[in-house]
């Protein structure tokens, strides 16, 4: 089945959290931030959109891309609350499960630096550019046939 947005749509959503929670777990494990996590992420997302929405037109790429930039604040945000955890002696899910969202941007103020900024925008181009399942046209303008 070709142009499945639902699919699309699961398979960008359960990607974006798979991306984010192994981020958080290599953050937190590793106490150090990997700006290619991000990368990461916009390649996981694009390639669960396009396998699971099969679809050629922009509508994928976008979703793949606004995944993939859920994803790099989802990966933030858990590593940021991974720490909490770990500082604090907390079960991660339970703190999540306390977290007030309305704090998120000031926690993404204290954990944010410039160098985000480039990988997300890797990420978001990574998961707008794999999202979608080249047409014929544009698989033939790609890899012109060879002789």
């Amino acid at each position: 089945m070709k142009n499945n947005i639902p699919f699309a749509l699961v398979g960008g959503l359960v990607a974006m959290l798979v991306g984010a929670a192994i981020w958080a777990v290599i953050t937190v494990v590793t106490n150090y931030q990997i700006g290619f996590m991000a990368v990461g992420v916009g390649f996981l997302v694009g390639f669960a959109v396009r396998f699971a929405g099969k679809g050629e037109t922009m509508i994928f790429a976008v979703i793949g891309a606004v995944f993939a930039l859920l994803g790099c604040l989802a990966g933030n945000l858990f590593s940021a609350l991974g720490f909490l955890s770990k500082e604090y002696e907390i079960p991660f899910f339970e703190l999540l499960g306390k977290f007030d969202f309305s704090k998120a941007p000031e926690l993404f103020k204290e954990t944010f630096s410039g160098m985000d900024l480039l990988f997300y925008a890797i990420a978001v181009y990574e998961g707008f550019k794999l999202s979608r399942v080249p047409s014929e046209e544009t698989a033939a303008v790609e890899s012109p046939p060879t002789e």
